[in-house]
């Protein structure tokens, strides 16, 4: 795909991406967004809503998944420490609580400038950004209008990428929920997931099938060149693809896979300096995800690195890690 033809994509997506995001938030989201822009100042230009509990669309159980964009990181951080974690290896994550009528609100919430938002969803090599963001999200929060159609645009270059990345592992005949369950479960898998990506994948699809679907028969519709897709019906699609192409492609994902698995254990680490308690969201969050339970003393809590070393073993050893 060259450039004309890929600002060509990304234009034609953009309208169904702000029809996919305009949809009624839970007002305690609001309050949310505000504690963390509080946190980082006029550097905030965005926020942004995904995950679980926006598909749910309740932010009373779990954590709501926010991100926010920011101008630069050296204005977003009163530590120049946390300014240079960002930057060499982003998203800094952080965690949030805030008091809500008689409740506590949760919230993990990632930084990232906004230039690398839009590199990580065109550019990047590894799934991490364009792998989230091809699914539906939301904009909480919004400097103005540039930076809304900056985002809208980065959503738009996420599903291509996305699409683009899924399709050589396609077979000869496939639909939009076959495209997408497949490229999800590859992008998982390229990441230190507990959860089982294939049963993952799909049920991500079936929250929204219209909209997934909308979105692959777009793009899929008028495919560019050296992209030999035909559209057979509304959602039935027919590829041809080199066995080259497909063997090429697969050792690609086999290479993000390896990345991934080492940059996650790379920012869980780096979690126990953003996190308060990162030794126990660590836990929480692999048990939540795996249903495995493991015991973690508070005399080890006190020793981080001997603490990550000992409960990773400990989960793997009990088969938390897929």
């Amino acid at each position: 795909m060259n450039k004309t033809e890929h600002v060509n994509a990304i234009a034609e997506l953009v309208p169904l991406i702000k029809a996919g995001a305009e949809q009624k938030l839970p007002p305690e989201l609001n309050l949310l967004a505000v504690a963390a822009r509080e946190l980082h100042g006029d550097s905030v230009c965005a926020v942004l809503f995904y995950g679980s509990c926006l598909r749910s669309g309740s932010v009373h159980e779990g954590l709501a998944d926010l991100y926010l964009l920011v101008d630069d990181y050296r204005s977003t951080f009163n530590n120049p420490v946390m300014a240079v974690f960002n930057k060499l290896l982003p998203p800094n994550v952080f965690y949030l609580e805030v008091p809500f009528e008689g409740h506590t609100l949760r919230a993990k919430y990632a930084v990232l400038s906004l230039p690398d938002f839009r590199k990580g969803t065109k550019s990047w090599f590894h799934s991490y950004i364009w792998g989230r963001f091809c699914q539906r999200s939301s904009i909480v929060y919004c400097r103005d209008e540039s930076v809304a159609l900056q985002v809208h645009e980065a959503l738009a270059a996420a599903v291509v990428r996305f699409v683009m990345a899924a399709l050589p592992q396609m077979p000869g005949r496939f639909t939009a929920r076959e495209l997408w369950s497949r490229g999800l479960s590859l992008s998982y898998r390229s990441e230190l997931r507990t959860e089982q990506p294939d049963d993952a994948a799909a049920r991500l699809y079936d929250t929204a099938p219209d909209y997934y679907q909308a979105l692959t028969g777009t793009l899929l519709g008028n495919p560019p060149n050296g992209i030999n897709v035909s559209c057979e019906s509304p959602d039935s699609y027919y590829l041809h693809v080199s066995e080259r192409e497909q063997r090429l492609n697969s050792l690609t994902w086999r290479i993000r896979s390896l990345q991934g698995k080492i940059l996650s254990i790379l920012r869980l680490l780096k979690g126990l300096f953003t996190f308060k308690g990162g030794i126990d969201y660590i836990q929480w969050k692999i048990e939540r995800h795996s249903g495995v339970r493991v015991e973690v003393s508070e005399t080890l809590k006190r020793l981080p690195p001997l603490a990550i070393v000992v409960i990773f073993w400990r989960f793997y050893r009990q088969g938390a890690f897929r």
